[in-house]
């Protein structure tokens, strides 16, 4: 799975499941400042990327990840 099609996964699911604006959606985006993601969204985002991607998310791994391209990275890492 290429990098761009990582960043539009999460995109769709940020716009679909999480009912974050389009505009708000950039790589240096923070999740919990600019996104408004809270401790039930992450909750969601663990069962979405387990969907969608294929692999667990340990909480206190998106506890160190501020950013949506520290997001998008941490995936990449994960499916590459």
């Amino acid at each position: 799975m290429t990098r761009q099609q990582i960043e539009e996964k999460v995109r769709n699911f940020l716009i679909e499941d999480l009912e974050i604006e389009p505009e708000k959606i950039a790589p240096d985006a923070r999740l919990k400042a600019d996104l408004d993601i809270d401790s039930l969204d992450f909750v969601d985002i663990v069962v979405i990327v387990e969907r969608d991607f294929g692999f667990k998310i340990k909480p206190e791994t998106m506890a160190g990840i501020t950013t949506l391209a520290e997001f998008c990275d941490y995936i990449e890492t994960k499916v590459a």
